[in-house]
């Protein structure tokens, strides 16, 4: 585990909030006005933010670029129009079964750089303006395509089955840029199923990890 230095907060971002909401509430409660994070959690996602305050956010250009680990769950027999849980359902299908075995081989297939589309309702920006709030507009921006790094992927546990779909608890250690909904949707086209993402939790950037942050 690496120290904190001074101006670094480590957050352990809960459900349901936005990236901005966690440093809205940090700033009220520290009374200042410098303040940002080192990296967007969607409010789907849990886990670790690192915060700079004051003389801290010179840092946090650098801690964006750190590898980071998350630990995903994945619905296989499921795609939607968001990637995960809360889009429209544009694809789905009956799993019976996945055998752990294959999994795990495609999942080491996926290491190295992948070459794929962004979902459309990421925080990327196109002329300024973020690719969510054009497609909530019932525009259809076309999907950026980006190289991801998969440094480490590892099936974690084959769960249960559950309403004609299988999950999938998966580690992934990735570069800065990876999008975990992409590499949802790419593991279930290598297994031959629609995919998206059910939840999401970052439990480690760089040498920080999330035991070692504070609840908001």
């Amino acid at each position: 585990m690496q120290e904190i230095p001074p101006g670094i907060i480590l957050i352990d971002k809960p459900l349901g909030i936005t990236s901005f909401d966690v440093i809205r509430e940090l700033r009220k409660e520290l009374k200042v006005k410098k303040i940002g994070h080192a990296g967007t959690l969607d409010p789907l996602a849990s886990g670790l933010m690192i915060v700079g305050v004051e003389a801290g956010t010179k840092l946090l250009h650098e801690y964006q670029m750190l590898p980071k680990i998350y630990e995903a769950l994945i619905c296989v027999g499921e795609r939607t129009t968001t990637s995960d849980k809360e889009g429209e359902v544009i694809e789905s299908c009956v799993v019976d079964a996945l055998d752990a075995k294959i999994v795990e081989k495609e999942l080491q297939g996926m290491q190295g750089v992948l070459r794929l589309p962004v979902s459309i309702y990421s925080a990327i920006k196109k002329g300024g303006e973020e690719f969510y709030k054009k497609a909530r507009r019932g525009e259809h921006p076309v999907p950026p395509v980006r190289d991801m790094e998969v440094f480490e992927a590892n099936l974690r546990e084959l769960c249960e089955k559950r309403d004609e779909r299988m999950y999938l608890k998966v580690t992934f250690s990735v570069g800065s840029g990876t999008y975990i909904r992409s590499l949802a949707e790419e593991l279930g086209r290598r297994l031959g199923y629609p995919a998206r993402l059910e939840n999401l939790r970052r439990v480690q950037v760089g040498d920080f990890r999330v035991e070692q942050a504070r609840k908001l």
